[in-house]
């Protein structure tokens, strides 16, 4: 673990002052720092039969299609509005400083269909609300949530009960 750690760099201030944002670029960019993170991410998930990884957009697409192809998974990209290419359901969430909308096709899950969401991080899980928002609304069963890191003293993981099988490599 401490590994995987020592590639996350602090920026400080970013993207706005009091913030330290959690950069995964170095991590990204070491090809055994990257592995290890994907197979921390997928291996809780092994063998429950996920059919459908989903992750929102941007980083939320590194590590979900990644984790799609380990666990022999489709991969179902939740992006920002006017991004899909055909119909759509959209949903727009609070964040700290204002509003967000996050968009998936509208066939892009089943009913019934057995989902694992992705994403780089959980905060205050706003985003991550979201998209298994959009992805019951769609009948998708979300199986867990995997992230790389967790900012615990945030406690985002209580807002995206009822998914209390969520998983994060790195807690901070």
């Amino acid at each position: 673990m401490m590994q995987l750690e020592s590639l996350i760099r602090d920026v400080p201030d970013f993207p706005k002052p009091g913030i330290i944002f959690k950069d995964i670029t170095p991590l990204l960019s070491d090809p055994s720092g990257l592995a290890m993170a994907v197979e921390l991410m997928a291996s809780p998930f092994r063998g429950k039969g996920i059919e459908a990884v989903c992750g929102a957009e941007s980083r939320g697409f590194i590590f979900g299609t990644a984790i799609a192809q380990a666990l022999s998974a489709g991969f179902v990209p939740i992006r920002k509005p006017n991004k899909l290419p055909s119909t759509t359901r959209s949903i727009t969430y609070d964040l700290e400083y204002g509003t967000d909308t996050l968009e998936v096709h509208e066939d892009a899950v089943r009913p019934g269909q057995k989902v694992l969401m992705v994403d780089d991080l959980l905060a205050t899980g706003g985003t991550m609300k979201a998209c298994c928002d959009l992805i019951d609304q769609l009948g998708g069963q979300i199986v867990g949530v995997t992230v790389l890191i967790e900012l615990g003293f945030l406690e985002g993981r209580k807002r995206v009960v009822p998914y209390d099988n969520v998983h994060a490599v790195m807690k901070w």
